[in-house]
């Protein structure tokens, strides 16, 4: 599979999920524009195909600006990986209104604004994919995480109604929803939930190990294969499918 010529645009591209996206897409061939908010971050991992660009997705003026530069500089998005994210858990009687927008503003308000600004220039190409990070918070339940778990079942949401509006055209949405990913969010939430829950840090890691059928966390480049595969020939009639990377059926 090659996808030289092929412009892929991944927010939240500097670490952890995103980065091994990026990576896996630029060695098959892409030019890829990876976006964050720390621009020290996108340049220590830039290069070999990877092009930096700081931009905050809640930021609707930010994305409008950002994706138009790389759009200038690399032609049109053609993949388009909406995964910038808040990985945070809070009970709903604690949630007040700024973190529940903070989330929000991040989590699903970014992915729309990203989607909506590629699509401009996607929609003049002859084939397209988008391709979301949601989270198996997207299709059950995260216990003490209303705020995330909504933001991820509102990505899922939004992708299924893109699917359906641009049925039998070249352009094909999906989401992603991986369990437990060995990233630097895990090592994150491992310290949180060891302090909500009152027990140590190698007790919270197996919970969050545990939640994975296959007990094991998922490594991040086992996520960009399966964002390889969407982006590969024969997967054209995938769409509108939130897929579970968990290691098993939930």
């Amino acid at each position: 599979m090659t996808l030289s010529g092929k412009h892929a645009l991944i927010t939240g591209g500097g670490s952890g999920i995103g980065l091994a996206i990026a990576r896996a897409l630029a060695g098959a061939g892409a030019e890829v524009t990876i976006t964050g908010r720390r621009d020290s971050v996108l340049q220590g991992v830039a290069g070999n195909g990877l092009y930096p660009l700081a931009m905050d997705v809640s930021d609707e003026a930010q994305v409008v600006a950002g994706v138009a530069r790389a759009v200038a500089e690399r032609g049109p998005v053609q993949i388009c990986i909406p995964n910038a994210g808040i990985a945070e858990g809070r009970a709903v009687h604690k949630t007040d209104a700024a973190f529940w927008r903070q989330v929000m503003a991040t989590n699903l308000d970014g992915a729309f604004y990203t989607v909506r600004e590629c699509l401009g220039g996607m929609r003049d190409t002859d084939w397209g994919r988008v391709i979301a990070i949601s989270s198996i918070a997207g299709l059950k339940g995260l216990k003490g995480a209303a705020a995330y778990s909504a933001s991820k079942h509102g990505m899922i949401g939004l992708i299924r109604s893109l699917s359906e509006d641009y049925l039998g055209t070249p352009f094909t949405f999906n989401a992603i929803c991986p369990g437990y990913v060995d990233t630097e969010i895990v090592s994150r939430n491992v310290t949180a939930i060891s302090k909500r829950a009152g027990v140590s840090e190698d007790e919270a890691r197996s919970m969050m190990v545990s939640a994975n059928r296959h007990n094991r966390l998922i490594a991040p480049d086992e996520v960009a294969q399966a964002v390889l595969w969407l982006c590969g020939p024969g997967s054209q009639s995938v769409n509108g499918q939130a897929i579970e990377i968990a290691g098993g059926q939930f």
